[in-house]
């Protein structure tokens, strides 16, 4: 089962580099230019330097800047391995909300292929985000960011051990980005160390966020190996670990758009949908998103789907009609709102295939509700559709199945911040 293990995180030395909230940035994948560059004028010794590289030879540039941050002290190892207890603190929506608290462990897994069972994807990957991830890492040999993953422990033996030990001091750590308070503890006891690592000696790990990374730790494994180089630092990937039952764990959903469809006709649609759903009109997004919990709260599949003037909540009449069209897969995957959605109204009635979605020529994804309804409205796009949060043992079920669901299936909230600590793949 998961094999996990302390390391020698290599961290910021805040006495050379400054302070720690200006030196770590969102992930990678959601930065913008504009993001980037004020990050770097906050402080450029900022990780985006590392993480997010441009420039005519940026994989390149990211490793000698890598390598000259070590050499004059910018960055150092800790003297002794840790596991790292990671606190993210917010709210549920940006000044409101229910205030939450989420306590993770960063720690290094050992990397199994997905066929062994014991680390599962549940999404869809895209090629081009893999071979960025792989020459960075070719460049650098460093795991800037972690992996998100969950585990089960319905007793909280492991969430139990981690508040303890947290409990014993002052965070290393702690600030406000503006929406999240981050709290970093380090552990050095070989017997706290040891408990935590005989806990995961029986569980699976669900992968969150971060399956381009993953995939890619495990090619660029592979490539080592076929370069005979050795590296046993490369068996390993940095990883974020949460209880999957925590409270503290929040799911959003992600919304679709529809767009440059010829001949798109809104009313035909919705007739077409009647043979699967039931339609009731809706006045505006408010009472849309109203129809939508009530429909999450008895667990009923339902999307609410705007044109531009009307707003309609299609609600799913009998799942079992997903057999019939998804005879391969699961229970688990069929039951699934983005499954439905996908499988009814975008490819038998829009006729948007797999390929299509993958390369987004007729499907955008936001999760922002305002956003998807302002792109209608302004002619952007033909249609959107919202959604409700995926929940959590969805996606753990379809993992055990051994299937992925469709991109953008879900948005863990809050991302996971990129500096607090690097993983040197050097040290074994």
């Amino acid at each position: 089962m998961a094999d996990i293990k302390a390391f020698r995180a290599l961290r910021y030395d805040l006495s050379k580099a400054g302070d720690i909230g200006e030196l770590t940035c969102a992930p990678y994948d959601i930065i913008s230019e504009d993001q980037r560059q004020d990050y770097l004028k906050r402080n450029p010794y900022n990780i985006v330097r590392l993480e997010l590289p441009k420039g005519d030879d940026p994989y390149t540039q990211a490793g000698e800047t890598l390598r000259s941050w070590i050499e004059n002290g910018i960055l150092k190892l800790d003297m002794d391995p840790g596991l790292y207890i990671y606190e993210m603190e917010f709210l549920t929506k940006v000044d409101s909300g229910e205030a939450k608290k989420l306590r993770t462990l960063i720690c290094r897994v050992r990397l199994e292929e997905f066929a062994a069972g014991v680390v599962l994807p549940h999404e869809e990957t895209l090629s081009n985000a893999k071979q960025d991830r792989f020459d960075l890492m070719c460049a650098t040999n460093c795991n800037f960011s972690q992996i998100y993953s969950l585990y089960q422990d319905p007793e909280h033996v492991t969430r139990r051990r981690i508040d303890n030990l947290a409990s014993c001091s002052a965070p290393r750590y702690e600030f406000s980005d503006g929406l999240v308070t981050h709290r970093l503890w380090v552990v050095n006891d070989p017997a706290a160390i040891e408990a935590i690592q005989e806990d995961f000696a029986g569980r699976k790990l669900y992968i969150a966020d971060g399956h381009h990374r993953y995939e890619t730790a495990l090619n660029y494994r592979r490539y080592l190996q076929q370069q005979g180089t050795d590296c046993n630092g490369a068996d390993f990937v940095m990883m974020t670990l949460a209880d999957m039952s925590d409270d503290g764990l929040v799911v959003f959903p992600t919304h679709r758009l529809v767009r440059g469809l010829e001949n798109f006709d809104s009313a035909s649609l919705i007739e077409s949908c009647k043979e699967w759903f039931d339609p009731s009109t809706a006045s505006d997004l408010c009472s849309a998103q109203d129809a939508l919990d009530s429909a999450y709260e008895e667990n009923l599949h339902a999307f609410a789907y705007f044109d531009g003037e009307n707003w309609q909540i299609l609600t799913l009449k009998d799942s079992s009609i997903l057999e019939d069209f998804l005879p391969e897969k699961s229970a688990a995957y069929r039951e699934l709102d983005v499954s439905i959605l996908h499988t009814l109204i975008l490819e038998k009635l829009l006729g948007i295939d797999k390929e299509n979605m993958a390369a987004q020529i007729n499907l955008t994804y936001t999760r922002s509700a305002e956003e998807a309804v302002q792109s209608v409205i302004h002619g952007e796009s033909n249609c959107c559709f919202l959604l409700n949060s995926t929940r959590v043992e969805e996606i753990c079920s379809v993992a055990a199945c051994g299937e992925k669901m469709p991109q953008k299936s879900t948005y863990f909230y809050p991302k996971l911040i990129t500096g607090l600590v690097m993983n040197d793949l050097s040290q074994n």
